[in-house]
């Protein structure tokens, strides 16, 4: 028995889009102001980014996916770097493939290696991983505002 998924994903609502982008941020701060209490944010992170993707009925497949990765944080925090390593590749290929957002894409995935690379590293890893998807999505979330007002 065949199964197939597709993530497809074309309009971002403007509330998720800053809800996402907020929670990034704030996300990517407390982890470089606490990088100790690492598994409690970058857990905290993966699960309300998941119920997040629940509350604006995304696929319950891809919404999932952070949650999972999230509790596996809470229960196993040896495991973030893999943990999180894992998730970054999964959404940087998402990323750069789906949204068409290739630039932030492809330093997912580098941002990824250099975790499993360098594991010692992986709390700013995250951070930067954090601060650069949210600083884009209110770059993209602007854009969108400045031309829906002048149209």
């Amino acid at each position: 028995m065949l199964e197939q998924y597709r993530i497809q994903i074309n309009y971002k609502t403007r509330e998720r889009q800053i809800l996402n982008a907020l929670l990034a941020l704030t996300t990517g701060c407390l982890t470089l102001i606490y990088p100790n209490f690492l598994y409690l944010i970058a857990g905290g992170y993966l699960v309300a980014l998941g119920l997040l993707f629940i509350a604006f009925r995304i696929s319950p497949t891809l919404s999932a996916i952070p949650i999972v990765a999230g509790i596996l944080i809470f229960i196993f925090p040896e495991l973030i770097p893999v943990t999180f390593a894992a998730f970054l590749g999964l959404f940087g290929f998402i990323l750069l493939f789906g949204f068409q957002f290739s630039i932030v894409g492809v330093l997912t995935l580098i941002i990824a290696l250099l975790i499993v690379a360098n594991p010692d590293s992986v709390a700013y890893l995250i951070a930067t991983f954090l601060l650069i998807y949210s600083v884009s999505n209110l770059i993209r979330f602007y854009q969108d505002w400045q031309d829906h007002k002048l149209q």
